[in-house]
């Protein structure tokens, strides 16, 4: 997993976690990957230094520094209270909470159409067979197709703990 400090077109940082670098850029180019104050999907990786850790766990890295804003660009303001971490950590173990349980009500009231997810879509969409709450496979070209025609789709939350 690669932590990436990232900045928004309209000046905001955050940070996210990817799987990879390939993950990363896959991600922005289907433009997946949002600012979460503002919601704009144009996002690029802040400078950052790289964060290593010896093989004995000799304690915590540093966190990434990143580059200061250019000028007449936003930025967020900056604390150095000893609360805004822990307070970062409650809300991002809220928001993955929230987006499991998401999932798991997904997975428990929907049909797993695996494969078959683009043409059962495609057969609700135009009246063919009776709609119902559907989730399967499909890959980027298949998803972009189905929304080219006027069909709703998501992808299904993804949680880094999914990934191990």
């Amino acid at each position: 997993m690669i932590r990436y400090t990232l900045r928004c077109d309209r000046g905001h940082s955050f940070e996210s976690w990817f799987q990879s670098s390939s993950a990363y850029d896959s991600q922005v180019r289907r433009k997946l990957v949002e600012c979460p104050s503002c919601g704009s999907v144009k996002v690029e990786k802040a400078i950052m230094a790289p964060q290593i850790v010896g093989k004995k766990g000799r304690g915590r890295a540093p966190e990434p520094v990143t580059s200061e804003p250019a000028v007449g660009e936003a930025s967020e303001p900056m604390t150095s209270e000893p609360s805004a971490t822990p307070l970062m950590l409650a809300q991002e173990r809220e928001l993955r909470a929230k987006l499991k349980e998401l999932r798991d009500h997904i997975v428990k009231t929907a049909d797993n159409v695996g494969e078959r997810f683009p043409n059962e879509a495609r057969k609700m969409h135009y009246g063919d067979i009776e709609h119902r709450p559907i989730f399967g496979e499909a890959s980027p070209a298949e998803a972009k197709a189905l929304i080219e025609e006027g069909i709703e789709v998501a992808p299904l939350p993804v949680l880094p703990e999914d990934r191990n």
